[in-house]
């Protein structure tokens, strides 16, 4: 076989995570602890993950920096300040890079490395992972943080080829960035990212196309310089902080209004919507308890956006087309920005409405529409989102069992157990991963659980003399079908045209993959797994005899 390599060739350690994100970074700390020999590998040349490629202008993150920040040492968040409500991309990055600096966490991250193969040995039981650069490695445990959001979809647009311009995509920045002044700027897409970057390069192109199919809801963010006092009351309160977002539906500190909305007087209701679009971001959608399932609430809160957007964009009829249609709010990935609807009155700004009439092709100059309509554009920017949650790991296509292939395994679509194992992967724990909470919560409070369950889990097999985990084909399934139901709950299951669901991206299976039940339920489940001896997994013990070659590289 061409992967029978000498033993001396590789190397071995306990474990090898994949990918030096805020997972990557969280893991390679919390191994050590348990004295788990650790290799980080990392495709990307800093560690950040996805605040190291998304460098797009207006890049910044959506849940409150006091939130959106590890728990695992007290000592760091008392002493890391923020200077925004919501930190924009350089801030994490910059402590992101702290924190592997602050704990000295580098000496066990290896930049540069993509890792382009995986492949289960049966006979040792171990991993072997196979790089770009050559190397190979080998490890008992293969975690696997390589981000739900880091593979971009560029469009397979005919032409693209043929353009003479420049072209870029959000998720793949230049590190350098890009020079828009004076330029005549296309946008194709009108996402999160794009709501972000728009703003930001409608003051500087000389003019901005923006190419949009479908309108999306944009929350204002009410972003603003941090407060001391409002730091200060996070920090003096910080255990009981977490320990309440550990516990909530969404992974954070935001307060959830559990009436619903029918139970509320039609001026009741409105009060609160001007609230939560005071409050900004995310925090339309803990407006009512039934936002997210009853549809005449959810159309109650719709309307309110399109009510904010017609009395904020001049022209009507751009106006009308920025107004989201046949889509429920948050059914699709909920955006927030600053002046985005106002950016629209700008003289420099068209929207181009592709819904009814899409685009034809990219020529040699800018954008040919099917009605014959031609913008000619110096830049183009692809705002098109991400092949989202099992991208990159159908990317490694690891081989477990038999030989079986992951894309093999998810054909009709991811299956896991917990969101955190797959049948016939053993010792393979995929950190965020399709059938977890995931992109439903604050990411850093769904790295931290799945972590700390992994890290806990290895530690009982070391105690126990256990050689391999993996779920078993009927818990897999049991849980799968779990999921299906929990989304099935919720208008989820009647928005089927979202990255959700894999609709992005063609040729995918039309499944939803995250889990709507709650971090806080999902977390009492995944704990009560562990503490009932690992229910729904099977154990396979430590051979009498291993190979010595094998001993955790230091």
């Amino acid at each position: 076989m061409q992967d029978e390599i000498e033993v001396d060739a590789v190397r071995c350690f306990d474990a090898i995570v994949v990918g030096a994100g805020l997972a990557g970074v969280c893991a390679v700390y919390r191994l050590r602890q348990a004295g788990v020999s650790v290799r980080v590998l990392e495709a990307g040349g800093g560690v950040g993950g996805t605040w190291y490629h998304n460098r797009y202008p207006g890049a910044r993150c959506d849940i409150e920096s006091l939130d959106y920040s590890y728990s695992f040492s007290d000592e760091l968040q008392q002493e890391w300040k923020w200077s925004e409500r919501y930190a924009g991309q350089p801030e994490i990055l910059r402590y992101i890079n702290h924190v592997a600096d602050r704990f000295d966490l580098r000496r066990d991250i290896q930049l540069n490395t993509r890792v382009v193969r995986a492949r289960f040995d049966e006979a040792q039981e171990r991993w072997m992972l196979f790089t770009d650069t050559g190397e190979v490695f080998s490890a008992k445990y293969a975690i696997m943080a390589t981000g739900v959001l880091s593979v971009a979809q560029v469009p397979s647009m005919k032409g693209l080829e043929d353009y003479r311009g420049e072209w870029f995509h959000t998720g793949d920045w230049p590190e350098q960035g890009v020079d828009l002044a004076g330029k005549r700027v296309g946008v194709i897409g009108t996402g999160s990212s794009a709501t972000q970057l728009i703003p930001i390069v409608a003051e500087q192109a000389e003019h901005l196309y923006v190419f949009q199919r479908t309108a999306n809801y944009t929350m204002p963010a009410q972003n603003h310089p941090m407060k001391p006092e409002v730091e200060q009351e996070w920090k003096k309160h910080y255990p009981d902080r977490r320990k309440f977002a550990w516990a909530s539906g969404f992974g954070h500190n935001q307060v959830t209004n559990h009436m619903s909305g029918k139970e509320m007087s039609a001026e009741a209701r409105l009060a609160e919507l001007e609230n939560r679009w005071r409050l900004g971001g995310l925090y339309m959608m803990r407006a009512f308890k039934d936002i997210l399932t009853d549809p005449e609430v959810n159309e109650i809160a719709a309307e309110f956006v399109r009510e904010k957007i017609r009395a904020t964009v001049q022209d009507r009829q751009t106006a009308e087309a920025l107004c989201p249609r046949d889509l429920y709010i948050g059914t699709k990935r909920l955006c927030s920005g600053t002046n985005y609807y106002e950016t629209f009155n700008r003289r420099n700004v068209t929207l181009v409405d592709v819904k009814n009439r899409a685009i034809e092709r990219i020529t040699a100059d800018g954008i040919l529409l099917e009605d014959g309509s031609e913008y000619e554009v110096d830049a183009l920017i692809f705002a098109t989102g991400f092949d989202a949650m099992t991208g990159a790991m159908n990317r490694i296509n690891p081989i477990g069992r038999k030989g079986r292939a992951l894309r093999e395994a998810w054909a009709a679509g991811p299956q896991t157990y917990l969101g955190l194992c797959v049948a016939g992967f053993p010792n393979m724990f995929v950190i965020t991963g399709p059938g977890s909470p995931s992109v439903f919560s604050n990411m850093v409070t769904s790295i931290e659980q799945h972590i700390e369950w992994t890290v806990a889990c290895i530690e009982h097999m070391r105690a126990h003399g256990l050689s391999s985990i993996e779920p078993t084909v009927q818990a897999q399934e049991d849980w799968t079908r779990h999921v299906t139901e929990a989304a099935g709950k919720t208008l989820y299951a009647q928005s089927r045209n979202s990255w959700f669901h894999g609709a992005n991206i063609p040729g995918k299976p039309v499944v939803f993959m995250p889990y709507v039940g709650g971090v806080g339920n999902y977390y009492q489940t995944i704990t009560r797994v562990a503490q009932s001896g690992y229910e729904g997994f099977r154990f396979s013990s430590a051979p009498a005899v291993r190979n010595a070659s094998y001993a955790g590289e230091t």
